[in-house]
């Protein structure tokens, strides 16, 4: 299945144990987000990111729980990041962590696409979840 909808993001820097060296700034930061449309859920996480001297040049690993509904099914699942960017080349993957989902999620799997249009944030989740719960 795919659904689509739109998410509003909180971040809030957070200490980060090493704030980089050599012209690398490291920081952590706290995830809150609240998704709207097929998915309606909250989620809690942190991100670390890294940038490069290099302009354009970055990339941040994250994980969130993210709890609420999808197609109406109540649960909460797990998202990890991997994001690079290179000389304006972006590359983006979120996937559910496998046998992190609970509840009528249990079983759940999936990868999200997360747009920005106009300021707007969007996601895209494509998923399969068991006939049965």
């Amino acid at each position: 299945m795919n659904v689509t909808g739109e998410f509003a993001v909180e971040m809030t820097p957070l200490t980060c144990a090493n704030e980089g060296s050599d012209g690398m700034a490291l920081a952590r930061w706290a995830l809150n987000k609240t998704f709207t449309g097929p998915l309606q859920a909250v989620s809690r996480g942190e991100m670390l990111s890294a940038i490069t001297e290099m302009p354009g040049s970055a990339g941040y690993v994250a994980l969130e729980q993210v709890s609420g509904t999808l197609n109406n099914r109540q649960g909460s699942f797990v998202l990890q990041h991997f994001g690079i960017r290179s000389a304006g080349s972006n590359r983006l993957t979120l996937e559910v962590v496998p046998d992190s989902a609970a509840g009528e999620l249990a079983g759940l799997t999936g990868s999200m696409a997360i747009r920005i249009e106009a300021g707007v944030h969007f996601y895209d989740f494509d998923f399969e979840l068991p006939d049965a719960f």
